[in-house]
């Protein structure tokens, strides 16, 4: 579903929104014994995610879920998409090959990915790391403190040098290729370490994973989380540069 256009005026120019389309599986919220159904109810995980990209403004939002035709991801939603938000858990296996091909040539050309807490277990992720992205977790209401080691990087505008939720631990090892730049590391009350935002590029597109937001917690409505993320997709989006040209070529007169 899709919201009005979301236009930012400075002075007397238009500045163009960057289109997002948040992905949600939602099935934790549907199920009145889960935490998450009380937390997030009908507004789902991905409804959050959503207002707090509507609190930041510059983003044209529009939202899709796992029971749409096609999972919500057509042809036509991906090519108007510059920037795809994926939070999965539970459901990973019933999202189609099909669908994960055509999300995975679309970052090749240029949308931006932002993958969220349990995603890392997505078909999309692992197909575009090629490793099996696993790692060590555990649900024991740890509180996760949150560095930010790339203090110059533009994911981490905004922050102060750490914050802190109630979260489930991750711990390394993290099954992932090195990043390309690490923006955050997390520590959790039970010892551990986490590569916790982590930027990588396939082909034209930018990649950005984000380690909070387990589904018994309120994650997606901490301020400091909404940030990081506005600023991902910022980050993420495309920039408008050429489009390659393969094969064979001529010499240029």
């Amino acid at each position: 579903m899709l919201d009005s256009w979301c236009v930012v005026r400075r002075k007397d120019s238009i500045v163009t929104p960057i289109r997002v389309a948040v992905w949600n599986e939602f099935r934790h919220e549907q199920d009145s014994r889960h935490p998450a159904s009380s937390i997030y109810g009908a507004q789902g995980i991905h409804g959050a995610i959503a207002e707090g990209l509507r609190e930041h403004g510059g983003f044209e939002v529009r939202t899709a879920t796992l029971d749409e035709p096609e999972h919500g991801l057509s042809d036509d939603v991906l090519a108007t998409t510059d920037v795809l938000i994926w939070w999965g858990h539970m459901a990973h296996h019933l999202v189609q090959d099909a669908v994960v091909d055509r999300v995975h040539a679309r970052v090749l050309d240029g949308m931006g990915l932002i993958v969220l807490h349990s995603g890392h277990f997505s078909k999309i992720f692992r197909k575009l790391m090629g490793t099996t992205c696993d790692l060590k977790w555990r649900e024991a209401d740890d509180i996760e403190r949150i560095w930010v080691v790339e203090p110059g990087h533009p994911i981490a505008a905004g922050l102060d040098e750490c914050f802190e939720l109630p979260e489930e631990m991750y711990g390394e090892r993290f099954d992932i290729p090195a990043p390309e730049q690490l923006v955050f590391i997390s520590w959790f009350t039970g010892g551990e370490v986490f590569r916790s935002g982590c930027c990588y590029t396939r082909g034209r597109g930018k990649i950005f994973y984000f380690r909070p937001g387990h589904e018994s917690y309120p994650t997606y409505r901490d301020s400091n989380v909404r940030r990081v993320i506005a600023n991902a997709v910022r980050w993420a989006a495309p920039s408008g540069g050429p489009k390659p040209v393969f094969g064979n070529a001529k010499p240029r007169s």
